[in-house]
């Protein structure tokens, strides 16, 4: 399937770098041009993901509209894209999320335009191709394309500590990517090729010891970017200091690329040493889970207390895959999906009201909900959604992780069950601080709901929270078939037993 003649995984991965050299090329005195340039290139790739619908086979469990091409051949690399369920539905959240970020940016800066856009558009290239790349050293190049522009985002349009925190992010993540790098060497000495197809096709070929030692290194880069405990701590900073539109790409994308990776190349590349380490992954998850929770509740800061909450909510994605069955990771694979569109939204809900009053504490607000009531509701369904009201997309994620994670461990289920309560807490307590009550700062009475272009940046989001909720029969369809089969690489156990 082509796009103006160009393959279109090729077409989706750098269309974004099209969009980022119209921008520079604009005056820099053309502010809203460029804005509507931006705009335009995002929305656009949106539209062209969808178009890979027209051609997927939803029933396969197998790579497809793969590419193929020489790349460096003296080391055997190649320039290999493809697409299953699991990175399509992760490439559609990359491509709306950036066009969110990108609307929701349009009165929020105000300061170098071309350079800002610029950044967004190659962030988005990068994450796409993290999605896409089927070789492991293509895969790396995209992932370390992803540091420099969200690196700028947060050190030149963040907050007060912007450096600080740019420099923190720069440096955790770059340290478990040079461990990840490590790891693709010696497993592509193992197998003679970067090629991931190739990879699985052979099987495991790599001596369990030897794999040991892989899929720690595997780990490390994975874990900072998830982030686990106890490599989380670059996160609050970096939240808290980004810009609005770098908070929801890096709580909505940035941290998936952690746990698609271990989904995509730790289990099925090394099997073995997956199933020895999944106990020890799942203990770190479950600390995650309740930590994350309890440091939530004690936040005086909107910003940093949705932070915290995204270490928690990514527990239970990394518990569903330490589970190692169907139907825990493909609980996993939702809630990535539900994660990146709530906690997405929660971190436009807060930029809402920075933009208003140019505070995130939330004793400065109260009573909000009398003076926008269209605001309080959009705000109430993120929240239900974020704490898995039924009904709602959060719920059937973490139901679907419970469920299949309980035939390894009842423990570990009441454990991560304990984690949903707190959730609640957090989210409706912050919740009644902010919108209920009597307004006791005079700065609040004036307050203005939301306008039509802050409405039009969470409606999306807010379709898609009701449709999962409802009917997540279709995404579900998508995961099924890639999911089971790297379980039935990992574990195939599972499948022999009586069940």
């Amino acid at each position: 399937m082509n796009v103006f003649g160009i393959p279109i995984l090729t077409f989706v991965t750098f269309f974004p770098v099209a969009g980022m050299l119209v921008v520079l090329a604009l005056p820099t005195s053309s502010a809203r041009a460029i804005k509507l340039a931006a705009n335009i290139f995002t929305g656009l790739e949106f539209a062209v993901t969808l178009l890979i619908l027209t051609r997927f086979d939803a029933g396969s469990g197998e790579m497809q509209l793969v590419e193929r091409l020489p790349w460096i051949k003296s080391i055997g690399a190649q320039y290999l894209l493809g697409i299953d369920g699991i990175s399509l539905l992760l490439v559609l959240l990359t491509s709306l999320l950036t066009f969110v970020a990108t609307l929701s940016s349009w009165g929020a800066v105000t300061g170098r335009l071309k350079e800002y856009y610029a950044f967004m558009l190659l962030l988005e290239t990068g994450m796409v191709g993290v999605f896409l790349a089927l070789d492991l050293l293509l895969f790396y190049v995209f992932w370390e394309v992803v540091l420099v522009p969200m690196y700028f985002l947060i050190g030149i349009w963040g907050g007060e500590r912007r450096l600080y925190a740019a420099i923190k992010f720069f440096l955790y993540t770059l340290f478990g990517s040079v461990a990840m790098l490590v790891g693709i060497l010696v497993l592509r000495a193992g197998h003679h090729s970067f090629d991931w197809m190739a990879m699985v096709a052979a099987g495991s070929v790599i001596p369990a010891a030897l794999q040991g030692w892989i899929f720690l290194a595997f780990f490390l880069g994975f874990a900072i970017k998830v982030p686990m405990v106890p490599f989380h701590t670059w996160l609050p900073d970096a939240h808290v200091e980004a810009p609005t539109a770098g908070s929801v790409i890096l709580a909505g994308i940035l941290l998936k690329m952690g746990s698609y990776g271990f989904l995509r190349f730790s289990l099925p590349l090394l099997p073995d040493a997956a199933r020895r380490y999944a106990p020890a992954v799942a203990v770190l998850a479950l600390v995650a889970i309740i930590y994350g929770a309890l440091v939530s509740l004690m936040q005086k800061d909107m910003k940093k207390l949705i932070a915290y909450s995204s270490v928690s909510h990514m527990g239970f994605v990394m518990l569903g895959l330490a589970a190692l069955t169907p139907m825990a990771a493909k609980g996993a694979v939702l809630q990535m999906i539900n994660h990146g569109l709530s906690t997405g939204a929660l971190f436009l809900v807060v930029g809402v009201l920075y933009e208003r009053r140019h505070t995130r504490l939330i004793s400065e607000f109260g009573g909000l909900s009398s003076r926008m009531p269209v605001f309080a509701a959009v705000f109430l369904i993120m929240t239900m959604s974020s704490i898995g009201l039924p009904g709602l997309n959060g719920f059937i994620g973490e139901f679907m992780i419970l469920m299949g994670t309980f035939p390894v461990s009842w423990l570990w289920t009441a454990i991560a069950a304990t984690g949903i309560v707190l959730g609640a807490g957090y989210m409706l307590w912050l919740y009644q601080r902010v919108m209920f009550g009597t307004i006791v700062h005079p700065a609040n009475e004036s307050l203005k709901d939301l306008t039509l272009r802050e409405f039009a940046t969470f409606m999306p989001l807010l379709v898609l929270v009701f449709w999962i909720g409802i009917f997540p029969k279709p995404f579900l369809d998508v995961i099924d078939k890639p999911v089971e089969k790297i379980i039935r690489i990992v574990n195939p156990a599972h499948f022999e037993a009586p069940r």
